[in-house]
């Protein structure tokens, strides 16, 4: 995926204002709209403004694409950072799709209806590409807008519950039509067996009312990073467990790392790598807790000295084993 500079394509300076980009859209608009032009692919260019204004002409969308610095090129390979947009605080909803959809099309409008052939670079930041809740989403009708933020947080953590101060960024523009971020600090409880992508409404402390009327609240999308060990889907965790050829062969009984301590597991005799066991309420907490699965994998000792080579050279010559014979002829070696 490529990185665009939506401040090249506009020939705007990052410092630019509001009104500064308006002009300068409006004039390209014009000059690239495919109905009326002349110049040589001008749909493909009217689609780049298109898509380049609107995320400069949105305070919150401009804030967060600034925060991916002034250092990428265009054409550049990109991939949004893990954290993209951890926080910042925006208004709106659910994530909308960018892709397949028509609008209606105007050599004098200003604002479309809806966002038609964006770039996987906008999806992949600004909605379409994953599904799911997003903080870039359109702003609500409400007098006070609910604003929405992303916290991410540890999968020990949802799994135990835990509480975080957040301090968050809120994009607002100045008289001036420039962009300034505007910090505060919010005290969240997360509950214990959170999942991810889990909502957490903090009430009446989104967008705040001009007339008196009530507060929006603010949505937290909690985000449970990728842990090291264990994989996560929904309340169910999986942990490949590594054991040794004798263990595979005459079963044990082994200590599994699980979210909540070390357990005991019986492993029986003649498992296979790939063989998966389950330990029953293992995984996330939850009216239906969930479980977790434990992937065995057999781990080969090295051939390393020559005691160990003598091992291994006992075992080909006792053990009538040919584990290809299922495969046929020229499925065996010596």
């Amino acid at each position: 995926m490529e990185y665009r500079d939506y401040y090249k394509i506009l020939g705007v300076a990052r410092t630019a204002t509001a009104d500064e980009i308006k002009k300068t859209y409006r004039r390209l608009a014009r000059k690239f709209h495919p109905d009326v032009s002349k110049e040589a692919n001008a749909e493909t260019k009217f689609k780049e403004v298109q898509e380049a204004y609107e995320v400069l002409k949105d305070p919150e969308k401009r804030a967060a694409y600034d925060q991916l610095g002034s250092d990428w090129k265009s054409g550049q390979q990109f991939r949004p950072p893990p954290d993209w947009g951890s926080g910042f605080e925006f208004r709106g909803g659910p994530r909308q799709s960018t892709r397949g959809n028509t609008r209606r099309r105007t050599a004098s409008t200003e604002e479309f209806e809806e966002a038609e052939g964006f770039s996987d670079f906008f999806s992949s930041l600004f909605g379409g590409a994953g599904g799911g809740a997003s903080p870039f989403g359109g702003a609500s009708s409400r007098a006070a807008r609910d604003h929405h933020a992303r916290v991410d947080i540890d999968l020990e953590e949802a799994f135990a519950g835990t509480t975080r101060t957040l301090e968050l960024k809120r994009p607002e523009l100045k008289p001036d039509g420039t962009l300034e971020l505007k910090t505060h600090t919010v005290r969240v409880t997360i509950p214990t067996g959170v999942t991810d992508g889990q909502l957490i409404r903090l009430s009446g402390q989104g967008e705040q009312s001009t007339t008196g009327g009530r507060p929006g609240d603010l949505y937290l999308e909690v985000h449970i990073k990728p842990h090291k060990m264990f994989q996560l889907e929904g309340r169910d965790v999986t942990l490949t467990l590594p054991i040794t050829p004798w263990e595979s062969a005459l079963g044990a009984t082994v200590t599994v790392p699980t979210l909540g301590g070390g357990v005991e597991m019986r492993i029986p005799a003649n498992s296979q790598s790939g063989q998966k066991m389950r330990l029953r309420g293992r995984g996330l907490p939850g009216q239906s807790p969930g479980d977790q699965y434990v992937q065995l994998k057999i781990v080969i000792p090295p051939a390393n000295s020559p005691e160990a080579r003598a091992v291994f050279e006992q075992m080909k010559q006792e053990m009538d084993f040919d584990p290809r014979a299922e495969l046929g002829p020229g499925g065996s070696g010596s």
